[in-house]
């Protein structure tokens, strides 16, 4: 079977670090085509474009697109892209609000064309390990702990602190796409703080508190992009009559009750694109919308709390 003719809609640094190799490295797959307003783009690509619009129409065999544009301008991008007949891979987050996810899922149907919101933390082996240990469990109590420095991770990106650029669940969205999956059951926001720098529009830190419909469990998360040196991205998770389960290093190390039963390198953007080639040639979407809807409710019951500037 021929590789699917794909192409990259904004080349930053995600794009670039992850995307663009994780193609490369994928026969089933050819990148035949970049747009970026910078201009920017890997050397030996034969379309090159700023205006994303002008690749949709000039390169006709193109069926699919990867977006790695920020979300607050993804929903045009990718309903543009939907209506032009390709299919589209969303990196994370995969819109502004989930309206606008609803409204690509709605025009990806219509469209028969495939629609794929990628979650990469999903993907490593310790995640799937600790959602099959869980299964059938009452989870009792649940630490998240995801601290990292937002300078080191994005540097220099100011929409990251717009309103609709998320903040510090631009990152902790992926500790939620976790929990979601390994989780036996559904859980909630029940209280949300959100720590706002005086001169910013979107929150530095957070404590979320969940419920998952058990009474008296213990679920929380605390996420701080203020983290300095070793970065921290941690799971625990301790089911009625054990085990305790331990995710780190954002689910690529998997403990079970002390004893190390995963540690491996990354490899969640090579799996991303696996899957999004089984999707193409299965002619199906996969839109996970739980991770974006816990995100949307710690925002809905959120209380602000105002905290010193931050400058990068």
């Amino acid at each position: 079977m021929a590789a699917h003719r794909i192409g990259i809609i904004g080349f930053g640094k995600i794009a670039q670090d992850q995307h663009f190799p994780a193609i490369r490295a994928n026969p089933n797959f050819e990148l035949i085509a970049v747009a970026s307003q910078r201009g920017l783009a890997p050397n030996g690509i034969k379309h090159i474009f700023r205006d994303y619009r002008e690749m949709l129409t000039s390169v006709p065999d193109l069926q699919a697109v990867a977006i790695c544009t920020p979300p607050q301008v993804r929903h045009d991008i990718a309903r543009d892209v939907l209506i032009a007949g390709k299919s589209a891979l969303l990196e994370k987050p995969p819109a502004a609000t989930l309206s606008e996810l609803e409204d690509l899922r709605q025009i990806a149907a219509e469209m028969r064309r495939v629609l794929f919101t990628t979650w990469h933390a999903q993907y490593n082996r310790g995640v799937e390990m600790a959602r099959n240990t869980l299964i059938g469990r009452t989870v009792r109590r649940m630490l998240v702990t995801w601290k990292e420095d937002v300078r080191h991770w994005h540097p220099g990106q100011q929409w990251i602190w717009q309103p609709g650029g998320f903040g510090v669940f631009d990152p902790g969205i992926n500790a939620l796409s976790i929990v979601t999956r390994i989780m036996p059951e559904p859980v909630f926001i029940q209280q949300s703080e959100l720590q706002f720098p005086s001169n910013r529009d979107a929150p530095i830190a957070a404590d979320l508190r969940f419920t998952n419909g058990e009474g008296g469990a213990d679920l929380k998360a605390v996420f701080d992009w203020r983290q300095t040196g070793p970065q921290t991205w941690d799971i625990e998770v301790e089911p009625e009559g054990g085990p305790i389960l331990k995710l780190s290093q954002g689910g690529c190390r998997l403990e079970i009750d002390g004893e190390i039963v995963v540690d491996e390198k990354p490899d969640e953007y090579p799996a991303i694109y696996r899957q999004f080639d089984t999707l193409l040639t299965e002619g199906r979407s996969e839109i996970d919308e739980a991770p974006f809807r816990l995100v949307a409710d710690a925002f809905m019951v959120g209380r602000r709390v105002q905290v010193e500037p931050f400058a990068d």
